[in-house]
């Protein structure tokens, strides 16, 4: 039993000051016991001497520390981990929130992790099938990959996740696949959505949700991401599954980062933000991965929305610095009815390299990704031209590249988010686009890949 403190000196917001203590801890977990009885729990912030300040979960509103006593309990948060928790919801702190029954845990893991040695990891290399072209084609997803969705606000990254979530497989193999949905601070309309969608779908009988919603307290929010990956970790490196963690809002993450900075008093970095919000941020994305030895694997999709759609803010600044890659959502391809608007030129995935090719996806996948990209990206220029000059002003070549930009945005890009295309699907709709462009235009692709993949009526005309 923990030592019980009455001396609790003074609470300032969420912040709570406890004098004369001894062999405690930093982000040790305190119990606070009012006089009625009533719990409140919070966390050591900081250490000075014999004081601890401690921050409040729930906040501060009618404590009376007159007649409370502070009880350190010797460890920091954690999570009652059990294979149990595979098809239930749960809120940002880890309590079951579907009116089922309680968790019994196998064991109890603190949420912070444990320190991963980085010569046991092993490097990202299987396919990971989303049935959305975009990312399949062309952005690849790797198992043990951290790739992030850049959206903005009104965008529709929840619609963009919850597919993900449904569709999400590796292929060619018998392994068990689990998804763990850590939502953050956000609103109880989408939390709704994401569980009834679950729910609809059957997704969620392979699924473990985490749900933070917008009134609850900011420091919740820091412990909800956690609360995910920790169970993430349980499935995949306990149990042997492989594991895809979406996450979703990151920016409310670390807008509840800055409002526990602030309230500490601590100097604020870039636009108020810490100057450890780098290091916070890699604290999370750098639990994914596979490890040497262990079937398992963690794949991460945080999604963050861009304030004011800006890429160069902190926190996609800093995400991008740390993880493997971005889908960028447009709000300009939203606008022409594209779903998922997915910008493919700005986006990327560093690893799709790994992922792709025979044996994997199959073998034609880099040269027909790679000569995708440079026809659209030459279509879009075309386009351009056309609406300084007329169309008068392009030639033949320009305007069919200006048709396959179009079509490429309507039929490959845009495919609603029910839709759940295989890799060969894919693949060969991608063909069916690049025969609207003469042969001699296809420079990136071998000649055998055109002479066995390329739609006959293209090859006819030449």
């Amino acid at each position: 039993m923990r030592k019980e403190y009455k001396t609790i000196r003074e609470v300032v917001g969420p912040l709570m000051l406890v004098e004369g203590v001894e062999g405690v801890k930093f982000d040790e977990l305190v119990e606070i016991e009012q006089a009625n009885g009533e719990l409140r729990f919070g966390k050591v912030l900081e250490i000075n001497g014999d004081k601890a300040m401690v921050q409040l979960f729930e906040g501060s509103q009618g404590l009376r520390i007159s007649d409370s006593k502070a009880r350190f309990l010797g460890h920091g948060i954690q999570l009652g981990v059990s294979p149990d928790m595979l098809g239930r919801v749960f809120d940002g702190m880890g309590r079951p929130i579907d009116n089922g029954p309680a968790i019994i845990p196998e064991k109890q893991l603190d949420i912070n992790g444990s320190p991963l040695n980085p010569a046991a990891r092993d490097y990202p290399a299987e396919f990971i099938q989303t049935g959305i072209s975009a990312i399949d084609g062309l952005n690849t997803l790797v198992r043990g990959q951290k790739l992030p969705v850049f959206s903005g606000s009104g965008l529709p990254h929840a619609n963009l996740a919850a597919q993900i979530a449904r569709q999400a497989q590796v292929r060619g193999s018998n392994e068990p696949f689990a998804v763990v949905f850590g939502a953050v601070g956000i609103t109880f309309e989408e939390a709704d959505f994401f569980i009834s969608d679950f729910r609809r779908t059957g997704a969620i009988e392979r699924a473990v949700l985490f749900m933070n919603l917008a009134n609850d307290p900011a420091v919740e929010r820091i412990a909800t991401p956690r609360m995910a990956i920790t169970c993430a970790e349980y499935l995949a490196y306990e149990l042997g599954m492989h594991v895809l963690v979406i996450l979703t809002d990151i920016t409310n993450y670390a807008e509840a980062l800055r409002e526990v900075s602030a309230a500490r008093k601590e100097v604020p970095g870039r636009r108020g933000y810490p100057g450890y919000l780098y290091t916070d941020l890699a604290t999370l994305y750098e639990r994914a991965g596979r490890i040497k030895g262990k079937p398992g694997s963690i794949t991460q999709i945080p999604i963050l929305s861009m304030p004011e759609d800006d890429k160069t803010h902190p926190i996609p600044d800093l995400t991008g610095y740390i993880t493997e890659g971005q889908i960028i959502l447009s709000r300009e391809l939203l606008r022409k009815g594209v779903t998922p608007p997915i910008d493919v030129l700005p986006s990327l995935s560093r690893l799709k390299d790994k992922g792709i090719g025979r044996d994997k996806t199959r073998e034609d996948h880099a040269d027909t990704m790679n000569q995708l990209f440079a026809a659209y990206a030459r279509g879009k220029d075309a386009k351009e031209l056309a609406v300084i000059l007329g169309d008068a002003a392009l030639s033949d070549t320009d305007k069919l590249y200006a048709k396959f930009a179009d079509e490429f945005e309507r039929k490959y890009v845009s495919q609603g988010y029910n839709t759940n295309r295989t890799i060969e699907e894919t693949l060969d709709l991608g063909w069916q686009l690049l025969s609207i462009l003469p042969r001699t235009e296809l420079k990136r692709i071998r000649d055998e890949y055109l002479d066995r993949y390329l739609p006959k009526q293209n090859a006819e005309e030449e």
